[in-house]
């Protein structure tokens, strides 16, 4: 009897659990629609908030995140009416973008019907004009340096007005400024502005000084419907400043020549511009001058090198890493050439402009001075390139190529014909306007590039960069081709290195005789 009413009971039990999950079955069932309807619509919209992270949020009224934000306060919401989501305003970017999505100025519904939408401004992408450098060219006429937005004049037509304020009365009036683009298209957010502001009468003449002003005007460049003008205080001239000018202007130059250097930038090796500097010094000789821009470029092992010449007068250095800020070629390579010309457009008889891992050469049986006596009726002259090879040494040296100079040892001559090879050329600066790395296209006079034979430069790519020892590959050879280029040997430079050494010894000791790559 007990195992019979044992029996009963689990079945009874279990009869009742059937019935249970029948019911919650068929109550799954009846429902089945409409879950299935919620389930797709939660799909729908967490595939659709995953889409939206992919596409620019300009092409919508909200972005992907301010979506989000609201699919995040509902859901929120419906499960607990005390939970409140806020934004993060933290990102700056994202605190800008909500004002710019939810702004009332984004948009206006008009009368017709028709949606007006509107564009708003903010911030600057360019200036409209970066001032390095003014300099007096003559009793009325003067050269502003400076960069300028590139789109601005590659789309627009910015204009330049000139203003001499003289210090004891009114101005003398306001003449155009000829604006010269002279970095042929080089430039990048920026491109070099060379403004020649020239007037119709004498300009502080009097030498009681005065103050030279620029008007830089848009014209609508950049936003048509303003035309921007911004003043800028080029010059403040004393006197004392005026004097200065007349005496150079009147005198005989006080170098015969002087090198205006690029930009330099990076890890350079002192030893190589040791060399360079040493071998130029002597090539032009005692009435010459070199200037150093330092775009980065000189770092301590190089002030080393160059701080004997400047004890001695030869050398200039001067810090222009501040022009790294904006954005224009090669470190503003074009800007600091310009200066360089009309700072010392009457410091020097003729401007040289080449680069450090490149030497100048004169045959034996002639001069510097000589070479350009001969070309003084011309305001400019280019001369050719001979590339070297920057790894090929003589095997030979191997031993001892450690204790040898660069331009000593690296004696392989690129002769691939077929090929253009860069030129680099010196000009009379008093008839030139703005100038460029490898000629000038706005001078008074004539150019000629007839000068092979003459004059020359030995090119030594990249050997400045490297602060390592040079010689890669040793060669017992005349002739090569490596790389497809050929190379037959050139000892032109190999046979002044010693020349050149005595000199450098001479001249400042044997200060720079540790100097590493």
């Amino acid at each position: 009897m007990v195992m019979s009413s044992s029996s009963d009971h689990i079945i009874s039990s279990t009869s009742k659990e059937i019935k249970d999950r029948r019911m919650f079955v068929g109550i799954v069932w009846n429902c089945a629609a409409e879950l299935k309807l919620v389930l797709t619509a939660l799909l729908f919209l967490c595939s659709f908030a995953t889409v939206l992270q992919f596409l620019p949020s300009r092409s919508f009224f909200l972005s992907p995140s301010d979506l989000r934000h609201c699919l995040s306060t509902s859901t929120s919401t419906s499960l607990s009416n005390t939970t409140t989501l806020t934004p993060n305003y933290s990102s700056p970017l994202t605190t800008t973008t909500q004002l710019l999505l939810h702004t009332d100025q984004n948009q206006t519904l008009l009368n017709n019907g028709v949606l007006k939408r509107a564009f708003n401004p903010y911030g600057s992408a360019a200036y409209n004009f970066v001032f390095m450098s003014a300099y007096r060219g003559g009793p009325d006429t003067f050269a502003v340096v400076g960069l300028s937005s590139k789109p601005l004049h590659l789309y627009g037509n910015p204009t330049y007005q000139c203003l001499w304020l003289p210090h004891d009365h009114d101005p003398i009036g306001v003449t155009p400024g000829l604006k010269i683009l002279p970095d042929w298209g080089y430039g990048r957010v920026y491109t070099v502005v060379v403004v020649n502001c020239t007037f119709p009468t004498s300009a502080g003449a009097d030498g009681k000084g005065g103050q030279l002003l620029i008007h830089a005007t848009t014209n609508g460049g950049g936003d048509r419907n303003i035309n921007t003008t911004d003043t800028i205080l080029a010059l403040d001239e004393t006197p004392e400043d005026f004097a200065r000018f007349k005496e150079q202007f009147t005198s005989q130059p006080k170098y015969d020549y002087l090198y205006c250097g690029s930009s330099l930038y990076g890890n350079l090796s002192p030893q190589r511009v040791r060399e360079w500097l040493a071998y130029h010094v002597r090539l032009f000789g005692g009435r010459s001058h070199f200037v150093i821009h330092d775009a980065g470029g000189v770092h301590d092992g190089l002030m080393n090198v160059l701080r004997p010449w400047m004890e001695k007068g030869f050398v200039t250095v001067q810090d222009i890493r501040d022009q790294e800020r904006f954005d224009g070629y090669y470190h503003n390579q074009f800007l600091i050439v310009n200066d360089c010309l009309h700072r010392y457009r009457f410091a020097a008889k003729w401007l040289f402009f080449f680069d450090v891992d490149e030497f100048i050469f004169v045959p034996k049986k002639s001069n510097i001075n000589s070479i350009l006596d001969s070309l003084s009726s011309f305001t400019q002259f280019t001369f050719e390139q001979m590339p070297m090879s920057n790894k090929l040494c003589l095997s030979q040296d191997a031993p001892t190529a450690f204790r040898k100079w660069g331009f000593e040892k690296l004696v392989y001559k690129d002769v691939k014909r077929g090929i253009r090879k860069d030129r680099k050329y010196a000009v009379q600066p008093r008839s030139v306007f703005a100038t460029g790395v490898h000629m000038s296209q706005n001078i008074v006079g004539k150019t000629t590039h007839n000068t092979d034979g003459r004059i020359k430069y030995f090119h030594y790519h990249g050997t400045i960069a490297e602060r390592r020892e040079p010689c890669r590959q040793f060669i017992n050879s005349t002739e090569i081709t490596v790389d497809t280029i050929p190379y037959v040997m050139d000892t032109t430079m190999r046979d002044i290195a010693g020349a050149v050494k005595r000199f450098e010894l001479k001249m400042i000791g044997s200060a720079l005789q540790r100097t590493r790559q």
